[in-house]
């Protein structure tokens, strides 16, 4: 009997594919006039769901009970909120001859944003790591940020990062923490919803950063920022952040070990401590950015799909790792058959 013809996965996620549209379509079909206000409006308002939504799904159990490994949560947090810092600040060289100014305040804001859930998860599941301490340590990378990575941006980029004052922190504080902090409120009423229709609020989710990529777009084609971008600026900013991304692939694999942690949670660490999340990133900055955002995301876009296609790989590598080595994994992981779809969105 002839096997059944399996149409093999793109190589890249189709959630990223559909943020490259969004930005083709805003590059064609800008909002302008009364619509660019209505389409602001919009994009606040998805940001505002977004983190409602966050503030629902995040069980304070869970997370409480995940500070019993404080060591390698802290761990994780000090590699995404001190180490990539650093090294942003250290990046600092490259201009203006390798990097302009606006798109090192890009890079050094990637640098800032909080880590991913969904595919730290997926990855570590994949190559049979400590996948409980791996959700506890992306989900409380993910609240430390929304405090975190503004003030960070505020300290670290100033006025001349697009605009960071006193004002644009309490948009952050109105648009991004009180929603999340009603989300845990509201979790004992709206938490049963999201756990029974998780697959109906993903696509809420994909398609608020949608939105939010559309109306971040548009503001800067009306601004006319895109004319600074060169093809020869272009390929120095993926170099840059290949050498980003492997100084922490690195610097998580050997310093957990060096810290004393055995495979399971070296793999966990490594996975939680080198990503960086588009779906927290973006709200944030079309938030502190303003009309600047546009330009100010593409240095977190191109990072987020380089990210997942080399985590791929490694984690791959990683699950074919001879028993003995791999014989550390905890109960508590996932099936790789069973592991979700890695979002774009996260």
């Amino acid at each position: 009997m002839p096997r059944p013809l399996r149409i093999p996965k793109p190589p890249v996620d189709p959630y990223v594919l559909a943020l490259l549209g969004t930005v083709g379509l805003a590059a064609l079909l800008p909002a302008r006039g009364g619509f660019a206000g209505v389409a602001e409006g919009a994009a606040d308002g998805a940001v505002a769901l977004l983190f409602f939504l966050y503030g629902a799904r995040l069980s304070t159990r869970e997370a409480m009970d995940g500070l019993r490994h404080w060591r390698l949560h802290l761990t994780v947090l000090l590699c995404t909120f001190a180490v990539f810092p650093l090294l942003g600040l250290a990046a600092r060289v490259l201009v203006p001859h390798v990097l302009t100014p606006p798109l090192y305040d890009g890079f050094l804001f990637l640098c800032l944003v909080p880590s991913t859930i969904q595919s730290s998860i997926a990855f570590t599941s994949i190559a049979r790591g400590n996948v409980p301490a791996a959700i506890c340590a992306g989900s409380f990378s993910s609240l430390a940020g929304i405090v975190l990575t503004p003030l960070l941006a505020a300290l670290l980029l100033g006025s001349g990062g697009g605009g960071f004052s006193l004002d644009a922190l309490g948009k952050i504080v109105v648009q991004l923490l009180l929603p999340f902090l009603a989300g845990q409120f509201g979790r004992r009423w709206v938490g049963g919803l999201v756990v029974r229709h998780k697959k109906a609020l993903g696509y809420v989710d994909r398609g608020s950063i949608l939105l939010v990529v559309y109306s971040a777009f548009s503001a800067g084609m009306a601004a006319g920022i895109w004319h600074r971008v060169s093809p020869g600026r272009f390929g120095a900013l993926l170099a840059a952040e290949a050498v980003l991304l492997a100084v922490m692939l690195a610097v998580t694999w050997y310093g957990a070990g060096r810290l004393g942690f055995d495979r399971a949670d070296r793999i966990a660490v490594q996975f939680a401590g080198s990503k960086k999340s588009l779906a927290a990133g973006l709200p944030m900055a079309s938030v502190l950015f303003g009309a600047q955002a546009g330009l100010a995301v593409l240095p977190l876009m191109l990072f987020h799909q380089m990210q997942l296609m080399v985590c791929a790989v490694i984690a791959r590598r990683r699950a074919q790792a001879p028993p003995e080595a791999a014989a550390t994994a905890p109960t508590g992981q996932l099936p790789v058959s069973g592991v979700a779809e890695i979002s774009a969105a996260g």
